[in-house]
């Protein structure tokens, strides 16, 4: 498509995507016009788009980018589906379109991003926006600026979000960019438009200059509010009554955002006196005083940063008046950050008990912490507390408890004041009605009121029936009072500030989450209707509550209802046949509703309107959507009841499953559930998708209900419906709605946890595992915040609906909507008895009915009767099975009864510690299964208050105190704080450290930082000062230990990764951040973990200058420097590698200087990751890492070195093997066998296995490294090796062998590596080989090697020997140097006669080894004669010939066969020499060599066949006695599993299927049916066809044999010419039967008579024939023919032939047919 006629003629999408640029100029153009012709937001031609939009924008033409902008602007503004776009078209505008010169695209890519506003995507540009801002191009920032600015003030704070914006301010006004700055500025300016003063603390720290104009352009700010200038999408029909109240609006300022929000907060820990613990436990009031007010200057911070606030909370609990004198503000700032545990568990209690001060000012300070405590906790939380001083004589306490109880009952909710809280409080409360005092009375009745104001009067009316008619008219006029007064105390503390632009305190609890309610259904509670709901309690509600359960209507007035609202044609239409005008009517129905208010919207008339006819049994899918998307509208739109509801459901439940309408019937379930609420909603649609048959409605309804959990939260649904049908379904046969299901259950373990799987414990095993995998996939997961309800749960409220009529939503702990069963009636006395009883058959028969009881009732109730009493004395049951199912019994009573568990924790709890001495391994294990079931219900806090625990660690016991620390320790370290009572744990600790157990030393050391962490240095030191002398000094030792490494890793004691990966997570990178953050200074910590390389390199060259000078820092945080550097052994920029291992390299050196050894931490952490790059590509790289190992054995020991190397074996990368191997080597030969770990053993045995590898570098590796073992310990080395395959052990000895003599210089220079080892080892050049850049002379001088000048035909361990002999045995002249002197002053001198040593007789050497250095010298000469000669000598000794190895002979022959066969040799003058002497030379093997290995050498040579005919007819026969034929059968067996018959018939020459067989053959007639008892060797006799071929051979042979015996008979009765004539013509028969088999059993004279007869009948008869067609043939003819061939072969014609002589051997290879052999 070059020409334009061929692209103009391509649709619009498709030009918009075309290569020429003028192509897609004018798709974009055509793009906008179609854009602005389509009036339907939702016509299909806008989805051909959605994908091209994003090139829209990102055009690379400048003139097409600005139509494409065009475009992309209208189709985000007109197209339904534009939202789905927003993330990738507002970020190419940022990158693409804001760094255009041209303001034109800018304003347009502006324009784009207000549109996506516009449509409700606010938050997802806001997102871009600021992504923009980190943009390296100055005119993106600016540009997304004053985006930002822009949207901002069109849209307003409502919309568009100022938190994230306030937070960025900062930032900008340091840009090094003026323009900026100044956008920075109007932005500043347009956020305080609509937050005021809230922005000034974001701010206070900026430029001196640039806050001073901020402050004058605030000046200059109107007074009034800011308006909205544009609106939503969802706001457009409202849009004049927006502009309405705007107009209407106060002039002063509501800020939309909390300013508390926009606050930093402030650290104060770390900040305190030093001394202030210390100085609050003063006896002087002064120094006490002195510390309060240092922390009361510390605290006028308006926002605290969280932390632990534990110890100094506890410290102000002492000191009570303190809180006068810190004015609320420590603990109006704890609010946020300690918890909903900060007022029960420390402050409370002690507030109340000095409620008892007289002095006005104090009782009113108290007062006001009190009620800030309330803000961090519940009501529930603070019963206890409240209960207790009920009772108490002072009056004082008892009216300012019970005032403080009313002001929190007034701010609470009525899920907050369940009946099990309302039930004591008004008991109590009554008595308190009857108090003598007044003021008590007063307050006992306005809590009354006030609780009657919160959970109605119903709820209290009933515990008020003993009282008299006064003091109930009391109660009702404090009630009337109060409900008109409900905001008093709002008002008191929200006026509580810091400083004139401090926030107002974050107390108003509405606005916390927590206590938010769900809109709908109104709460159920005890007192109920018959339908099962409670109404309304407050009467001004009544008419919302009759709205929301609205009465059934009928057809009639709902036509009436609906006619009033919708157009009649549209009435008209719904019911046509024609679908078209359905689809007509449907879309006028969606108009009218979109234009309708909330209260105008008849829902249930609409609702039937689109149940007409045909209703819900729509057959065309568009009307069917759009019946879908309008009932979704009428539920998020209109005041939608149950009613209403139920009319519609089943119908959903019915489309929810159909591939076309099943999204949109999703869409309106939920719009349903917002409305009515989801619980109600949920249990309705699951109970009708099950009483359907459509499995697909089903499956799809479950995870419709598994979204809608997630988006509503999961407050207020009913657990025990929703098992009921998650178990309906796990039944299914259809396995769609099986994993619907388990996904729902999932889903609900989010909320629920852990108890919910007790419920499916019954299910299938299968089931059961797919259940717990879900499960598992949810682990550590959060559930999402509920992001439905709230809009329309906020708008209720604010109509005036009585909270008591919402249902809570995330006020409760899921775990307690769990059923629970109180067991207590169950726990009889008989029980109890059983328990107790002194038969242990009958004590565990209790024990049963126990486990029993509890494993029925799954959840039960702390109320468990004597039950603990029974259980505590089976604990100590001298049955140690019992004391298991005890234990057993208590874990399943932890899941079962949850965090009702804390009461029985001293009761229970603590014996169970005591278990933990026991003598058994699997009585100590199941006790610490229960504690740590026991700690996850009730936390640690109860265990470690009193002096239990120290009780436990004090007792002599071993086992106790080995895992009870051990169990400290694993728990401890998940706590912020603990109580104070551990300090008394400290002594015993101490104890265990100078126990005389090992282990419990260990544990006790390992405990030691953590006891420290929670409870100081100073006062653990404290203690230990308490010691002996000897012992002190030995245990503040180990506590400066243990800082010292609680400071160089300040995060130890919470979860750390162990520094074990395949390659670096993220999550390893930031430890490792977090960790050296303390140790480095910023900026090379900057540099140390910034993305780009050159900053890694500039870091590494920072830390090799201050190397030395620094010294002691780098060796106080060396395990931190080595995991830095391994994570560069992973970076893939040579340059940064090569800086690392230089820095390597001179740390070791430096180590080394100090005497420095490494922790077994430090080298587990580096030395793996550094023997990865021992298997480098590059040399250089390979020679830093060798480098840094050689410096690694003297600063680390190399016995430990060894492992690590070891495991480095077993890679993958053969380089990396074969350099590891090596490196084994070297440190074997360096420090001996006791480096091999963790025996030498085990360990010669992995590295010998790489004898087989097959990388020829990895083979010669490991055969070094074995040599080099036995240099070291001898033969030993086989017991050490252990077996190995015939083929690896050939190489070793042969190996071995070579080690004896000095090594040739090899042939290949280039792939060597320099030596590593010290000069005097024999075997230096086997550990390493010279490294490829350096030249060959260097090596052979290293080496001390003579060089060759030239090729040699001689093997070069041969060679050697020769030059040395040549050597030995020439005439040596040893002369003494000469020496200048004046010859008058010398006197005579006698010189030496010059020293010869004689040349040696050939066979009369000095020793056996001269000799046979001599014979291989001669072998290995260039004479051929005297080669083949000294070979045939040194084979013809039958010691020699019976020692060489299987291997060797297959070498050997194949050597000599390839001559044989080579036709270049007959050409050769010597040529028919040749042949014949290595004739002879194989003769000579095979009589005197060993049988079993020749006969496994022939085998792999198979393929040859005659040496394999020559061997069997030859030899075996007569060897067959000597033959190892197992080790024969297992070599064929192994031959046939990869060669099988099949494979054999596909090649081109069966020489080898019928060398095999005939073979096998032989051995079987030689062996007979025993050769089966040979197959030993051969585990798996399947593998191959060898035994069912071994079974056929010998059937046949049996037939054969009988044959051959009668033939046997008849030779040996019939010697006349007669018989001879028939045994001839037998034999031409079976030419395969061997006769000489039966004449061997003749006598000699026999056996020749039946020869010579047979020899004269063959002679005759081929005479005959010879006759008849040539000359007839004399014996001279032979004579002459037989001189010629033993002329041809080399033979003297004087010999004389024998039948067994060397010269029949040799005639046998001859070719001639005539002379071979019967």
């Amino acid at each position: 498509m070059g020409d334009d006629s061929e692209w103009m003629k391509l649709p619009v999408d498709q030009k918009c995507e075309h290569k020429v640029w003028k192509a897609r100029l004018t798709g974009y153009e055509e793009a906008l016009k179609l854009f602005q012709r389509i009036d339907d937001e939702k016509s299909p031609e806008w989805g051909k788009f959605l994908g091209l939009i994003k090139k829209f924008v990102t055009e690379s033409n400048a003139v097409a980018q600005l139509k494409g902008l065009e475009a992309a602007l209208a189709f985000v503004e007109r197209a339904h589906v534009a939202n789905r776009t927003v993330g990738e078209v507002v970020n190419g505008v940022v990158s693409k379109v804001f760094n255009q010169p041209k303001a034109r695209a800018k304003e347009l890519g502006s324009d784009i991003c207000l549109m996506y506003i516009e449509i409700e995507k606010a938050e997802i540009v806001q997102e871009e926006l600021i992504k923009g801002l980190d943009n390296k191009n100055p005119k993106i920032v600016l540009a997304c600026v004053e985006t930002i600015h822009r949207a901002l003030s069109e849209f307003g704070a409502k919309t568009f979000s100022v938190k994230s914006i306030v937070k960025l301010l900062p930032k900008l006004f340091e840009s090094r960019e003026k323009p900026v700055r100044d956008e920075a500025k109007l932005l500043a300016v347009e956020v305080y438009k609509w937050i005021r003063d809230a922005l000034r603390p974001s701010l206070q720290n900026i430029n001196t200059v640039q806050l001073k104009e901020l402050e004058e352009e605030w000046a200059k700010v109107p007074s009034g509010a800011p308006r909205q200038s544009r609106f939503l999408r969802s706001q457009q029909d409202l849009r004049a009554k927006y502009e309405q109240q705007q107009q209407q609006a106060e002039s002063e300022v509501d800020p939309q955002v909390d300013p508390y929000e926009l606050l930093e907060p402030v650290e104060i820990l770390s900040k305190m006196p030093k001394d202030f613990y210390e100085k609050t436990e003063a006896k002087k009031w002064q120094e006490r005083k002195e510390a309060l007010e240092a922390l009361d200057a510390l605290t006028k911070n308006p926002k605290l940063e969280a932390g632990d606030y534990g110890d100094l909370v506890r410290a102000l609990k002492k000191v009570p008046q303190c809180f006068y004198d810190l004015q609320l503000n420590a603990l109006l700032g704890w609010h946020r950050v300690y918890g909903r545990s900060l007022g029960h568990m420390l402050v409370v209690p002690t507030i109340l008990e000095k409620f008892k001060e007289k002095k006005a000012q104090v009782v009113q300070a108290l007062a006001e912490a009190i009620d800030a405590v309330f803000l961090t906790t519940t009501l529930q939380n603070l019963s206890e507390d409240i209960l207790a001083v009920m009772d108490n004589k002072n009056p004082s306490i008892k009216q300012q408890a019970s005032l403080f109880l009313a002001r929190s009952i007034r701010l609470s909710t009525p899920s907050a004041l369940p009946k099990t809280l309302v039930k004591p409080l008004c008991c109590a409360l009554l008595k308190q009605v009857n108090d003598s005092a007044p003021e008590v009375r007063e307050a006992a009745f306005e809590v009354l009121a006030s609780m009657m104001k919160v959970v109605g009067e119903r709820a209290i009316n009933p515990f008020l029936t003993d009282l008299d008619k006064a003091k109930l008219d009391k109660v009702s006029c404090t009630f009337h009072f109060i409900a008109f007064h409900t905001s008093c105390f709002k008002c008191r503390t929200s006026r509580i500030g810091v400083g004139t632009c401090a926030p107002p305190r974050p107390g108003v609890l509405p606005r916390d989450p927590a206590f938010s309610k769900v809109a709908g259904v109104p709460k159920k509670a005890k007192p109920v209707t018959a339908g099962g709901k409670q109404q309304g309690g407050k009467s001004k509600n009544a008419a919302e509550t009759k709205e929301v359960t609205e009465t059934e209507l009928s057809m009639e007035v709902c036509e009436e209802k609906a006619a009033a609202v919708l157009p009649a044609t549209c009435i008209k239409q719904l019911d046509s046949a024609n679908w078209k005008e359905r689809l007509a009517g449907m879309e006028e129905f969606l108009k009218a509703v979109e234009l309708m208010d909330k209260n105008e919207i008849p829902c249930q008339a609409l609702v039937r309107m689109l149940a007409k006819k045909p209703g819900w049994k729509e057959t065309n899918f568009q009307v069917m959507q759009l019946k879908l998307q309008a009932l979704a509208l009428v539920a998020q739109k209109g005041r939608f009841s149950k009613t209403s509801a139920s009319l519609v459901l089943d119908a959903l439940v019915d489309k929810v499953g159909d591939v076309k309408c099943g999204g949109k019937a999703k869409e309106a379930l939920t719009a349903i559930g917002e409305a009515c609420s989801l619980p109600w909603t949920a249990e309705q649609v699951v109970s009708m998708a099950f009483t359907q048959k459509n499995p697909k409605n089903q499956a799809e309804t479950l995870s419709w209900l598994s979204n809608a959990v997630k988006e509503f939260g999961f407050a207020g649904i009913n657990v025990k419906a929703f098992i009921t049908h998650v178990k309906t379904a796990l039944g299914a046969t259809n396995p769609a709605v099986r994993t619907a299901a388990i996904c729902l259950l999932g889903v609900m373990y989010l909320y629920m946890g852990a108890p919910l799987r007790m419920f499916f414990e019954d299910e299938k095993a299968a089931l059961l595992s797919q259940i717990d995998a879900e499960f598992q996939k949810m682990q550590g997961q959060t559930p999402p915040a509920p992001t439905r309800g709230s809009n329309k749960r906020s708008e209720d409220q604010e109509k005036g609906e009585n909270p008591e009529e919402q249902e809570e939503e995330g006020s409760a702990d899921v775990v307690d909507l769990l059923p629970r069963v109180d067991i207590s009636d169950k726990i009889t006395e008989e029980m109890v008895a059983k328990i107790g009883d002194k038969n242990w058959k009958i004590r565990k028969e209790g024990l049963d009915e126990m486990a029993a009881v509890i494993s029925d009732a799954k959840f039960i109730k702390p109320t468990v009767g004597n039950l603990p009493i029974a259980l505590k004395a089976r604990l100590g049951d001298s049955n140690k099975i019992l004391v298991q199912q005890t234990l057993s019994i208590l874990k399943q009573l932890a899941t079962a009864m949850g965090p009702g568990l804390k009461q029985h924790v001293k009761s229970l709890g603590i014996p169970v510690i005591t278990v933990l001495g026991d003598s058994k391994n699997t009585v100590r294990a199941a006790a610490l299964a229960t504690l740590s079931a026991w700690v996850e219900q009730t936390g640690m806090k109860e265990w470690l208050e009193g002096e239990e625990l120290s009780e436990e660690l004090q007792r002599e016991n071993a086992f106790l105190r080995q895992e009870l620390l051990g169990w400290l320790t694993e728990h401890l370290t998940t706590l912020r704080s603990v109580p104070s009572d551990m300090l008394l744990c400290v002594a015993p600790l101490y104890a265990c450290l100078e126990d005389r157990n090992g282990d419990v030393r260990k544990k006790a050391q390992d405990a030691l930082p953590i006891f420290m962490t929670h409870l100081g240095f100073d006062k653990m030191k404290k203690t230990a000062g308490k010691l002996k002398p000897g012992s002190k000094d030995q245990v503040v030792a180990l506590l400066e230990k243990a800082r010292s490494i609680m400071r160089i890793c300040p995060c130890w004691r919470f979860t750390v990764l162990k520094w074990n990966f395949s390659s670096p997570r993220i999550e390893y990178i930031e430890q490792l951040k977090t960790q050296m953050a303390p140790c480095v200074a910023k900026w090379l910590q900057e540099e140390l973990f910034h993305p780009d390389f050159q900053h890694h390199i500039k870091a590494i060259s920072a830390m090799i200058e201050c190397l030395e000078a620094e010294k002691d820092g780098v060796v106080s945080c060396l395990d931190l420097i080595l995991k830095w550097f391994t994570l560069r052994f992973f970076d893939t920029n040579t340059s940064v590698l090569m800086k690392a291992l230089e820095f390597l390299k001179l740390l070791f050196l430096s180590l080394d200087k100090q005497d420095y050894q490494l922790s077994d931490l430090e080298a587990s952490s580096f030395i793996p990751y550094l023997i990865l790059k021992m298997g480098e590509s590059k040399d250089v790289v390979r020679k830093d890492v060798r480098a840094i190992m050689d410096m690694l054995c003297k600063v680390y020991p190399a016995s430990k070195i060894f492992p690590f190397v070891m495991e480095g074996t077993k890679t993958k990368n053969s380089k990396q093997r074969a350099e590891c191997l090596e490196e084994l080597g070297c440190l074997i030969s360096l420090c001996g066998l006791l480096v091999c770990q963790p025996t030498p053993a085990k360990a010669l045995k992995e590295i010998a296995v790489h004898i087989g590898d097959r990388d020829t570098s990895v083979r010669n590796a490991a055969l070094n490294t074995i040599v080099v073992v036995y240099n070291k310990c001898g033969d030993q080395v086989y017991k050490l090796i252990g077996n190995l395959s015939d083929k690896d052990m050939s190489m070793l000895e042969e190996r071995i062998k070579r080690s004896g003599k000095e090594m040739a210089p090899p042939s290949k220079q280039v792939e060597e590596k320099i030596p590593r080892v010290p000069p005097s080892q024999a075997n230096a050049s086997l550990l390493r080989k010279p490294s490829s850049n350096e030249p060959a002379c260097e090596t052979s001088s290293l080496l001390n090697i003579p060089q060759s000048t030239g090729p040699s035909l001689v093997t070069p361990e041969f060679s050697l020997d020769v030059a040395l002999l040549e050597n030995d045995l020439a005439p040596i002249c040893e002369l003494p140097d000469l020496v200048q002197h004046k010859l008058e002053d010398l006197e005579p001198v006698a010189f030496p006669e010059p020293k010869t040593r004689p040349l040696p007789a050939p066979f009369d050497l000095p020793s056996p080894t001269t000799t046979i250095n001599l014979v291989i010298s001669k072998i290995a000469c260039g004479d051929l004669n005297i080669s083949m000669q000294a070979l045939t000598q040194m084979l013809g000794v039958e010691v020699f010939a019976r020692e060489a190895s299987s291997g060797v002979l297959k070498d050997l022959i194949e050597g000599l066969l390839t001559v044989i066969l080579d036709p270049r040799v007959e050409d050769l003058q010597d040529g028919r020499q040749i042949i014949c002497s290595i004739n002879i030379l194989l003769g000579k093997l095979f009589e005197k060599g060993e049988q079993t290995n020749l006969l496994r050498c022939v085998c792999v040579c198979v393929c040859i066949g005659f040496l394999t005919n020559y061997v069997m007819i030859r030899f075996l026969p007569e060897t067959i006695a000597s033959v190892n034929l197992d080790r024969i059968l297992l070599d064929i067996h192994n031959f046939m599993k990869v060669f099988p018959r099949e494979r054999l018939h596909k090649l081109p020459n069966d020489m080898a299927h019928r060398t095999l067989k005939t073979l096998l053959h032989t051995l079987c007639r030689l062996t007979g049916p025993k050769i089966l008892d040979h197959l030993t060797l051969v585990e798996n006799r399947k593998e191959s066809e060898l035994e069912a071929h071994l079974k056929k051979v010998i059937k046949s042979s049996a037939a054969k044999l009988s044959r051959d015996q009668e033939n046997y008979l008849l030779t040996k009765r019939c010697v006349c010419l007669q018989d001879l004539i028939e045994l001839w013509d037998y034999k031409q028969k079976h030419p395969d039967v061997d006769l000489n088999y039966f004449l061997r059993k003749l006598s000699p004279s026999a056996r020749a008579s039946v020869e010579r007869g047979l020899i004269t009948i063959r002679t005759e008869r081929e005479g005959k024939l010879f006759a008849q067609t040539y000359i007839e043939l004399k014996p001279s003819v032979f004579r002459e023919r037989l001189k010629a061939f033993r002329q041809l072969n080399g033979l003297d014609n004087k010999d004389t032939l024998t039948s067994t002589g060397v010269c029949k051997d040799a005639l046998y290879f001859c070719n001639s047919s005539t002379l071979n052999p019967i």
